[in-house]
């Protein structure tokens, strides 16, 4: 019997000994922080890593999450400044910095934190507009990270981010904000309608004042080629009248055939290439035609012989 007793009680002091053990040695995971207390009061912090405590004397307190986390806040219903209803919800993302002020400056960190949120949220976008709500979302996520993160900061917290998610307001509210925007769409294409056309006739009109310049330069130039031309024809009969008036005056009768014959030769096909003209009747006589012909190749000839003997 002694001997059975010995054993009993040394089987259970070694499993004291096991369980002081396992309370005095403790093991931090990394990306965790522990405090430490002694009968209930905080001693300090403790770093991932081995930890070795004093049985009864001192525990481990608050176990704390050190990496960034995420955080979601439930949508609610918030009214603007112009009495619209919208519902908002949002995510914020923290990271705990001092573990001993996150442990024992709050009671429940991520509800105060959802509250808090919640709360400016609604201070916020109750001081906007609903048209200034739905497109300054930058500066709303700005002024509530910086209004909360000094909110927590003394909980040991830092805010890094606040995003809201989503922003709706009611059916009637997005029925009437589409035919808004379908009509100023509307508007924006009638205008561009219009411009296009107003292009369009710009263009038209300077063409047409182009084609007219240039139709203008054309018909200048026309009238300067023609008014030069018949220029060169008066020059040119005037200097056959001089020659032919300078034979004359010597006395060279082939000269005068010519002059007779190339007039009456004009005439006559000016007469036959009249339009209303088909049967042409004249008294005229062949022999004087072929007389003036014949005049003409005699002076033809004379003038050739001229000019070989000079």
């Amino acid at each position: 019997m002694t001997i059975d007793a010995s054993l009993i009680v040394i089987g259970i002091l070694v499993v004291f000994a096991i369980l002081l053990i396992a309370k005095a040695v403790r093991i931090v995971p990394q990306g965790e922080q522990w405090t430490m207390e002694a009968f209930g009061s905080y001693v300090r912090t403790m770093e991932p890593g081995i930890h070795f405590l004093i049985p009864i004397y001192q525990n481990v307190g608050a176990r704390l999450n050190m990496m960034e986390s995420v955080l979601d806040i439930p949508s609610q219903d918030v009214i603007t400044r112009d009495n619209a209803m919208i519902q908002a919800d949002a995510v914020s993302f923290y990271q705990i910095i001092d573990a001993a002020s996150a442990a024992y400056q709050v009671r429940d960190l991520e509800r105060a934190m959802i509250n808090l949120t919640m709360t400016n949220i609604r201070t916020v976008l109750g001081s906007m507009d609903l048209d200034e709500v739905l497109s300054n979302r930058d500066d709303i996520n700005a002024r509530l990270l910086t209004v909360i993160d000094q909110a927590t900061n003394p909980w040991g917290v830092k805010v890094t981010r606040v995003e809201i998610k989503d922003l709706a307001p009611p059916a009637d509210i997005t029925e009437a904000m589409a035919r808004q925007m379908k009509a100023e769409r509307m508007k924006r294409a009638d205008i561009l309608e219009a411009e296009g056309s107003k292009q369009s006739a710009i263009l038209i009109a300077e063409g047409q004042k182009q084609s007219q310049i240039l139709e203008a330069e054309g018909r200048r130039e026309a009238a300067f080629r023609d008014a030069e031309a018949r220029e060169r024809s008066a020059e040119a009969e005037a200097k056959a009248t001089e020659m032919v008036s300078k034979a004359i005056a010597e006395g060279d009768v082939q000269a005068i055939n010519y002059f007779v014959a190339t007039k009456y030769t004009e005439a006559l096909k000016d007469i036959g290439s009249a339009p209303n003209q088909k049967v042409i009747m004249l008294p005229l006589e062949a022999s004087s035609v072929i007389g003036s012909v014949a005049g003409v190749a005699e002076l033809a000839k004379a003038a050739a012989d001229k000019a070989k003997n000079a």
